[in-house]
């Protein structure tokens, strides 16, 4: 299981603001209820990386992994997948 919060405490200090949401709504609908948002200057020339998901880590591994595909030193997001 992923130490969300520490997550969260070196996204934001490598320039990522995240939005983090569960919509009980879609969740009683059965639709993907989980709503991962990045932005920020750490993003570089990309403005946002964002997902809908029916769990909150199928979010992560998407949001992660397109995080590491932008430019900056991502190798630590390793510990995360």
């Amino acid at each position: 299981m992923v130490d969300v919060e520490l997550l969260m405490d070196e996204l934001g200090r490598a320039g990522i603001t995240v939005l983090l949401k569960v919509d009980h709504e879609r969740m009683q609908g059965g639709g993907k209820p989980w709503t991962v948002v990045l932005a920020g200057p750490g993003l570089g020339e990309r403005e946002l990386i964002r997902t809908d998901g029916p769990t909150l880590r199928k979010c992560l591994e998407y949001c992660l992994g397109e995080l590491s595909t932008c430019p900056g030193d991502w190798e630590w997001l390793e510990s995360y997948a």
